[in-house]
């Protein structure tokens, strides 16, 4: 096990006030601009990212919607059937089908998700300096998740799988990871990170819950990354982040004063997507035997033209 679970660094709300200001992106690619990050994944990087295909196998990255709460899912998903076939011929006269409704509350701790650059203010504003007023009862003006993201994200996406290199099966709920652990697993894994790449990190989440069972991550919480990991996210321009919690450690560090310190600067500062509840153990093994830790990552959001984010089924493509 490497030495990374030392004692946890400072990092007051002033020094998080003065990250925001650093990895701001607000204005970079324009005063009216939407996609932050996005920018960074264009369509040379997407199709150099379709060369890491060689063998066409198709991993989902997503968590399996759950219909009846338990101890990992708070809000679980409505499903209600309007016809089914236990009751045929309700609607038309010799018509036979099925069909049913969806009801997802997509934020939270179990559903696998893509947030958009609505869902997070900071001191009032969201990316590019926009008023939170923007979003209102009826939902988002600007920043939505269907505008920006309709076309989907297609990229090269690095791995880094924090608890092989730990030697590990799973972190532990609440645990931090450090941007200089970061490097060190990256570097471990023998991937060189480039602009525009889609970074996950696995915790092995899904791993412990299969092994110990669900558990609230309210109370018993999940494992993050530290505050010190934002600037090496914006340092390596990456086009957006997913994991297998929320990224921010919970329950929230009460001494940085920023409930949720990688949501913020990130979301708000830096426009970058973040993508939520991955479950990321059938890739980690498909890479763990193959060696490489570079995968085609595909992932495309409902066109919700208001909305501040979207469930999705992200796949890797080997």
């Amino acid at each position: 096990m490497s030495g990374f679970a030392g004692p946890v660094a400072r990092a007051s709300g002033r020094e998080l006030e003065a990250l925001f200001e650093r990895i701001s992106n607000w204005g970079r690619w324009g005063a009216d601009d939407e996609r932050g990050t996005l920018n960074l994944l264009d369509d040379a990087k997407t199709r150099v990212a379709m060369n890491l295909v060689s063998e066409g196998r198709t991993i989902s990255l997503s968590r399996k919607l759950v219909r009846d709460v338990d101890e990992s899912t708070a809000v679980p998903v409505q499903h209600f059937m309007f016809e089914a076939g236990d009751a045929l011929g309700y609607s038309t006269p010799g018509l036979e089908e099925a069909f049913d409704f969806l009801g997802i509350a997509c934020h939270g701790y179990s559903v696998t998700h893509l947030d958009a650059l609505c869902h997070m203010f900071v001191n009032g504003r969201m990316y590019n300096g926009r008023e939170s007023s923007e979003v209102g009862s009826r939902g988002a003006q600007s920043n939505a998740i269907g505008p920006v993201a309709q076309t989907g994200i297609v990229g090269r996406a690095v791995l880094l799988d924090v608890p092989y290199v730990r030697r590990v099966e799973y972190l532990e709920p609440a645990e931090e990871i450090h941007r200089a652990e970061l490097d060190s697993v990256a570097d471990s894994l023998g991937v060189a990170l480039q602009p525009g790449d889609v970074v996950l990190v696995s915790t092995g989440r899904d791993v412990r819950q299969r092994s110990l069972g669900p558990w609230n991550p309210r109370v018993h919480g999940l494992a993050g990354l530290h505050p010190d990991c934002v600037e090496w996210l914006r340092d390596h321009d990456v086009a957006a982040l997913g994991g297998d919690g929320i990224h921010d450690p919970f329950p929230v560090n009460a001494a940085w004063g920023w409930p949720f310190p990688i949501h913020q600067c990130c979301i708000a500062g830096m426009g970058l997507h973040l993508i939520d509840n991955l479950d990321l153990s059938a890739v980690s093994a498909a890479c763990r035997e193959r060696g490489r830790f570079e995968v085609l990552f595909m992932a495309s959001p409902l066109r919700a033209e208001m909305a501040t984010g979207s469930p999705i089924n992200p796949l890797a493509i080997l």
